[in-house]
């Protein structure tokens, strides 16, 4: 006698639903998505946080948020000092995660400008932490019939043509030097702050 075998009670013939197998998919695709930008945002927060390295762009944030490389042209002798961040080319990422990395740049003539401080400059171009050594403050100011950069918290003042030796007020030292150099006319940095930005001790 022959034994009569129930198919339907065996799971593997069932047939698979297609409807969970597209949502578990769209589910995994979902997790990874969020697990990449997890990752590119913490990178892109490391870069933000980080000092100036050589071959980052200056770039300025115009009036719409945008931003723009500084080039040679932007800036000339006697114009108003321009605050500008450092951007990392290779990833595109400003470092505006601190303002310790806020720079002031402008431009005076080559001439005034020592040999030493020569060789951190572009076309008489220099840039300097935006911060002042005594208390923090923002310099924001140049006074070029004083020739001086001026903290208007406690009127410490700098000397740009002199590698930014403290000429007056409280300031214990001199503000550090961000080295320049040009790459097809843009601004570009040639070298760590000459010490460290901020009321700390270099």
């Amino acid at each position: 006698m022959q034994m009569k075998t129930d198919s339907s009670c065996c799971n593997c013939s069932k047939p698979k639903d297609p409807g969970r197998r597209s949502a578990l998919k769209i589910c995994t695709g979902a997790l990874l998505g969020l697990a990449a930008a997890s990752a590119h945002r913490t990178h892109a927060g490391e870069i933000s946080d980080a000092r100036p390295e050589i071959g980052d762009f200056l770039v300025r944030t115009d009036a719409e948020g945008g931003t723009q490389p500084l080039t040679i042209s932007d800036l000339a002798v006697g114009d108003k000092p321009i605050l500008a961040f450092p951007l990392e080319p290779a990833s595109g990422a400003i470092k505006s995660g601190s303002r310790l990395n806020k720079v002031i740049v402008f431009r005076v003539q080559p001439e005034e400008i020592d040999e030493d401080m020569r060789r951190n400059s572009v076309e008489g171009i220099v840039a300097y932490s935006a911060v002042c050594t005594h208390q923090g403050c923002d310099i924001t100011n140049y006074v070029p019939k004083d020739n001086a950069l001026i903290c208007f918290c406690h009127f410490s003042q700098f000397k740009p043509t002199h590698g930014g030796e403290v000429i007056g007020g409280p300031a214990p030292r001199r503000l550090p030097v961000l080295p320049l150099k040009a790459e097809n006319g843009r601004l570009v940095v040639a070298g760590k702050f000459s010490s460290k930005p901020g009321a700390t001790a270099g």
